[in-house]
């Protein structure tokens, strides 16, 4: 359970119904841990700009009345408060992103004090998040793409296994979190497709490359696979397709971390990341004639505006290419 920081004695309602709101994302919504830690990173960032400061002004000006009186409900969060939140991470800052999505955050919180009847006015009615920066996805061509590959050890299971991560990202596209969540059951081996659960727990089937599945196939079949750890029979009860070294599920975190590992040793920069191949291969989908439709499927995009990002990458790449050979260029 994600827990939110401590606060303070005179804001104590705050916190409690923040627990209450990740509880019910948890058990109603079923939301993933990874958004609800999101959003609990969200609530403790407004209720620590709380604490820091209203609570603070709130001190000054009873010192000057001489009131003892230092509380601070959740229903005193009003438009003047949450504006001056906006003010301070515009000071600090941060990313139009970063800010949109902790807007985001305080807006459902509200909506659902709002429902539980907590609160009778929702302070985050008519305040407007940032407009979504767009930046083109970063993508590389397939002889980078064939160099990352190659620097996996593939004398060791561990290298076997990373090799068969990354056959597995050019293939299907997967977001970082849905590849670390496969399960064995997932794997059509007869068929070359895998059951992948996306954004708010949606299901596809998407096709792997003949490829992709021969090096997932020579890492489940190592013999030291589930053979190098004394806790063979955890190893053996998890279901997952990829796992670490203790024979626990992979996480996004080892995953991103041995990617930068192998991004190391192939020279190619450091801007290069998992989510790289994802765009990578999308990239490629489209420049060898795929359609958008198809794109947008594949991938899990629920609105295809986010697929069409790809066509400018396209451009970009080919305008690169162009300027390359073309002597006039």
């Amino acid at each position: 359970m994600i827990i939110i920081r401590k606060t303070s004695e005179h804001f104590m309602d705050f916190s409690s119904e923040a627990r209450s709101y990740l509880r019910y994302l948890e058990m109603v919504k079923n939301v993933s841990i990874h958004t609800i830690r999101n959003y609990a990173i969200d609530l403790d960032s407004f209720k620590d700009f709380i604490e820091q400061n209203i609570l603070k002004k709130k001190k000054l000006s009873n010192k000057i009345l001489k009131s003892d009186d230092l509380s601070f409900s959740i229903k005193e969060i009003n438009k003047w408060v949450v504006r001056n939140y906006l003010a301070h991470l515009y000071d600090k800052k941060m990313k139009n992103k970063t800010i949109q999505r902790r807007i985001s955050s305080l807006r459902s919180f509200f909506k659902f004090l709002m429902k539980e009847k907590k609160i009778e006015i929702n302070p985050l009615e008519d305040i407007q998040s940032p407009k979504k920066e767009k930046p083109l996805p970063n993508a590389i061509n397939f002889d980078q793409v064939e160099h990352l590959f190659n620097t996996c050890d593939l004398d060791t299971y561990l290298g076997l296994r990373d090799r068969a991560i990354m056959e597995l990202f050019y293939s299907s596209g997967l977001r970082l979190s849905e590849l670390v969540d496969l399960d064995r059951k997932d794997l059509d081996e007869d068929s070359y497709l895998i059951n992948v659960y996306g954004k708010g727990k949606k299901q596809r089937t998407i096709p792997i490359t003949k490829t992709a599945l021969n090096w997932i196939q020579k890492y489940l079949n190592h013999p030291n696979r589930l053979k190098d750890t004394k806790e063979t029979k955890k190893q053996k009860d998890n279901e997952a397709i990829f796992l670490n070294r203790f024979g626990d599920r992979i996480t996004v975190r080892s995953v991103d971390r041995n990617f930068k590992r192998y991004l190391k040793l192939s020279s190619l920069g450091a801007s290069i990341t998992p989510h790289t191949i994802r765009h990578t291969i999308a990239t490629h989908w489209l420049e060898n004639g795929m359609d958008l439709k198809t794109i947008q499927m594949l991938l899990g995009h629920s609105n295809l505006a986010t697929t069409t990002i790809y066509t400018h990458v396209s451009t970009k790449l080919k305008r690169k290419v162009y300027d390359k050979t073309h002597p006039r260029a």
